[in-house]
């Protein structure tokens, strides 16, 4: 297993550019299923773990995918398989994507309940009321989502969406724009990604009106084509990338980036003293002498993303004063504050609440990694933390960063990859 040794006392300074986004990727690669006219060639595709994972899933179903140098080849007129097993869907929860793509095409999908990160309910409900508003019955029985049309094609319906989320809006897409007549989804996610997605099906060939609004419109098709498509960045990692800056007393310019997706995370970089400055497509942020406390509420997009909050609360340790820092998208996203507060954090939790006192001064010490972006929250504090930390399990970050530790050498940090033995 390996682990991240993170020298700290350094500052991140420099200019890099943006990976692709994983968060897009995932639901643009599960699209490919929709046909087999032609070849795909997605390029900006981040090489990380949960793209390998989701590789594996595709070749499984009768993909022939080529990946390399970001740039992915996928050719899917092969695929019989309509079952995605828990070998593979255990480890991410995106594998349920999978499942609006092949009902759509071959009207039958059956796909493992899935695992993935380890904090609080995420229900799939919604994606299942989806699909059998779309026509499809639904079971689950022996750990498998079994989705059947008797017969026919997909028929167009409203989806309203009680809550707003985007893997549930990602597969009512894809299953829609195969179905008969027009389908409206209500209260969808309006999130980058989901933008995203919209433009590669309309490239397919699908009609969507509504592209990142809460309002979609689907009119279905017959006809999907293999298309060209070059991805966007990840907002997360540049949003990640900013804070390893301020969190350092550092001035950094993210490269490949669109300003605009990233206002709510800079508004509230420049509440905390940063000097921000954008480009059309770059960010520059210069950290202030001293940090100023800032409290946040992570809502879906346009609002700050649930995905930088574990980031903000590490960032937070070293600001002056106490912020609060909310999540109302998953309540009980907060594993990794015991592991701030082992660096020697002072933060308290109330319900859905973090309660940070800062400034604090953080000591390095051995530190575990609980998912993603709480991984990415103990680099942050490694950073800053005098002496040496160790961030165990890293194999969470390195589903969503490409080359973290290489990016961040190259900024001025001091982060080393050992392999280690847990028990």
């Amino acid at each position: 297993m390996d682990k991240l040794v993170i020298r700290g006392g350094t500052r991140i300074s420099g200019s890099i550019t943006a990976s692709g986004s994983k968060n897009t990727s995932l639901p643009i690669i599960a699209a490919t299923l929709l046909t087999g006219n032609g070849t795909f060639i997605l390029r900006h595709i981040p090489n990380l773990r949960d793209i390998m994972t989701f590789t594996k899933l595709l070749q499984h179903l009768g993909s022939e995918i080529d990946f390399s140098d970001n740039t992915m080849k996928i050719f899917s007129a092969n695929v019989q398989s309509i079952q995605a097993p828990y070998e593979l869907v255990k480890q991410m929860r995106a594998s349920i994507y999978v499942l609006g793509p092949l009902l759509a095409r071959f009207g039958h999908a059956r796909v493992s309940l899935p695992g993935g990160c380890a904090f609080g309910p995420r229900p799939i409900d919604l994606h299942l009321m989806a699909m059998e508003k779309l026509g499809a019955t639904i079971t689950i029985e022996t750990g498998f989502i079994d989705a059947t049309l008797r017969e026919g094609k997909l028929r167009g319906a409203h989806i309203d969406f009680p809550i707003s989320s985007v893997g549930a809006t990602g597969n009512a897409l894809m299953a829609a724009v195969l179905a008969e007549g027009t389908t409206t989804i209500s209260n969808a996610a309006a999130e980058p990604e989901i933008e995203t997605l919209c433009k590669f099906l309309i490239a397919m060939g699908a009609t969507i009106k509504g592209t990142g609004t809460t309002e979609l419109q689907i009119e279905g098709t017959d006809t999907l084509n293999a298309v060209e498509f070059h991805n966007v960045f990840d907002r997360i990692e540049a949003g990640t990338l900013l804070a390893a800056a301020a969190i350092t007393g550092g001035n950094i310019t993210v490269n490949g980036v669109e300003p605009e997706q990233l206002k709510a995370v800079l508004k509230k970089f420049a509440q905390a003293g940063c000097t921000i400055e954008t480009t059309s497509n770059s960010v520059n942020l210069k950290s202030p002498a001293k940090l100023i406390a800032t409290d946040v509420t992570a809502k879906p997009y346009p609002s700050f993303p649930t995905d930088m909050q574990a980031q903000w609360i590490a960032l937070m340790t070293q600001a002056e004063g106490t912020s609060h820092i909310i999540d109302k998208v998953y309540h009980e996203r907060f594993n990794h504050i015991p592991e701030l507060n082992r660096l020697g954090a002072h933060i308290d939790i109330r319900k859905n609440q973090a309660i940070v006192h800062g400034p604090q001064k953080l000591s390095g010490t051995k530190v575990m990694s609980t998912d993603l972006r709480a991984s990415a929250s103990l680099v942050l504090a490694g950073l800053v933390a005098e002496g040496t930390t160790e961030v165990l399990r890293v194999y969470h970050l390195d589903r969503g960063y490409e080359q973290i530790e290489t990016k961040l050498n190259s900024l001025g940090a001091d982060i080393t990859r050992e392999k280690y033995n847990e028990f």
